[in-house]
């Protein structure tokens, strides 16, 4: 079993499989529907690449969409 029971994604050191260095959590400007939103994410410090956990996407990024559709 790869994420042991109780594990979540933010208790875990995550790498950027492409530059191979550990991703540093930061902020990340996200446009959805013309509109910018600013959130802390893990990222890669070379290339960029953010890791948006799937707890993120179901739960604060929904409520994000959905206050946003709202509107």
């Amino acid at each position: 079993m790869m994420n042991p029971k109780g594990t979540q994604p933010e208790d875990l050191v995550w790498e950027c499989q492409a530059c191979h260095v550990n991703l540093v959590e930061g902020p990340v400007t996200l446009m959805y529907m013309g509109n910018r939103i600013t959130v802390d994410l893990p990222q890669c410090p070379r290339c960029g690449f953010v890791l948006v956990s799937e707890a993120v996407a179901l739960g604060k990024m929904a409520e994000v969409e959905q206050a946003l559709e709202d509107k």
